[in-house]
């Protein structure tokens, strides 16, 4: 080997060492001499990256992995120090949710209710006086319908309804704690009447005050249900509030005995139809009966209400009952009849155990009893059937909960 080539060959491997010892010391080792130039250094950054950091709080409800959140109340995203300036929601699957940013910039929510069971993804960015820009991420799921429940409510809201119409509410699982529930639902009204609610059973419960409603007065029904427990490890989702109105005072009382019916408003008859109630086979329920469904024309099959023949046919099968209105769960109704003879009406009680009154075919005919009735008739009118010489109706056939005192009523409150 020449001394050139010797001379190339140290320089290598000088520099291959020295770049190792670079390396080495890259990766963190002591410093042998003890000066602090390094610490000096890092500390700067330091300094340097916290002015940089923006003041801006964004915080996210609910929590990152929330489970059986509220339909109505989360994805809410609010900031302090600083403004929002982009709100972005979307499903897993990548659907993207409408939201809105309020004018002050300072929060955020959604325009719409959530889904229940569904996982959501929420990021956030917001500035702060110095433009410097904040980023939060969560992501959570709502509560699912094995872990929620639902109460479906009757009237609807914005109707009008008869006097005798109750608050009713019937939820889709079984309420254990029903005094926690029943505490997130009130029904007030303009007439300053006392309402209190029963609970029928685990999931009905009903509301009304000791009389009729008062004529013209609105009634207002809250549901504030949203994340209270009504039983172990389920939870109401709805926040709602419904008002209706209630109508004229119309109570039509019919006596099985004369075979008339007497239909009053503010206390007055206005008119007198004679009717066909139950045969003596098949009495009429007696009682306080509210009218909760009204329907031009409807089928009639014996069958579905236990009248059968030998053959477990129906013992009548009528595909067109006219101007029919519901009295009972059970089947009781107050109808047109155009099968039977038209002598029948206020001399024979015929049926089985509905109230008939003359009607014709189609139910195109706005002359008759039926027809009148009808047309005169809100869901919610009160009719009163006496001297049939059957049991009182009970007062969870239907919406017939006047056939409690009010004692009674009161006895059946959770609260």
């Amino acid at each position: 080997m020449t001394n050139s080539r010797r001379r190339k060959g140290l320089a290598a491997a000088s520099a291959l060492l020295g770049g190792v010892l670079v390396l080495s010391a890259c990766s963190g080792g002591d410093d042998a001499s003890g000066g602090g130039g390094d610490g000096a250094s890092q500390a700067t950054v330091d300094k340097a990256a916290a002015e940089k950091t923006s003041e801006a709080q964004i915080k996210i409800t609910p929590k990152d992995g929330s489970s059986n959140a509220s339909i109505n109340n989360s994805a809410t995203v609010t900031v302090s120090k600083g403004t929002l300036t982009e709100v972005k929601m979307t499903t897993t699957d990548g659907t993207e949710v409408s939201g809105q940013i309020s004018a002050d910039k300072k929060s955020w929510k959604p325009t719409g209710q959530l889904e229940r069971a569904t996982t959501y993804r929420l990021t956030a960015t917001a500035t702060d006086a110095e433009g410097r820009a904040a980023h939060e991420n969560a992501s959570f799921t709502t509560v699912s319908p094995a872990n929620s429940f639902i109460g479906t409510f009757t009237p609807d809201d914005g109707t009008t309804v008869g006097v005798g119409m109750p608050v009713s509410i019937n939820f889709d699982k079984a309420i254990t704690n029903k005094a926690a529930v029943q505490k997130g639902i009130t029904v007030s009204t303009t007439s300053g009447q006392e309402v209190a609610c029963h609970w029928f059973n685990a999931n009905r419960m009903d509301c009304r005050p000791e009389n009729y409603w008062q004529e013209g007065s609105t009634v207002t029904l809250k549901l504030a249900l949203d994340g209270v427990e009504g039983a172990e490890g389920v939870y109401g989702v709805q926040q709602k509030t419904v008002t209706f109105k209630i109508g004229r005072n119309q109570v039509s009382y019919v006596d099985a005995k004369t075979k008339q019916m007497k239909v009053t408003q503010d206390g007055k008859v206005v008119r007198t139809i004679p009717i066909s109630a139950g045969s003596p086979e098949n009495k009429t329920y007696e009682g306080q009966m509210v009218i909760s469904e009204k329907f031009k024309e409807t089928r009639m099959n014996g069958a579905t209400v236990g009248f059968t023949d030998d053959d477990g046919e129906g013992e009548y099968d009528i595909k067109d009952v006219p101007h029919a209105m519901r009295l009972s769960t059970s089947g009781t109704f107050i109808h047109g009849n155009y099968w039977g003879a038209k002598s029948i009406f206020g001399n024979a009680n015929t049926s089985h155990g509905c109230v008939g009154l003359s009607d014709t075919k189609g139910a195109n005919d706005p002359n008759t009893p039926g027809a009148w009735f009808y047309n005169n008739s809100l869901v919610g009118d009160v009719v009163v059937v006496q001297n049939t010489g059957d049991k009182t109706i009970a007062p969870d056939n239907g919406l017939n909960g006047w056939n409690m005192n009010w004692e009674q009523w009161k006895a059946g409150s959770a609260i």
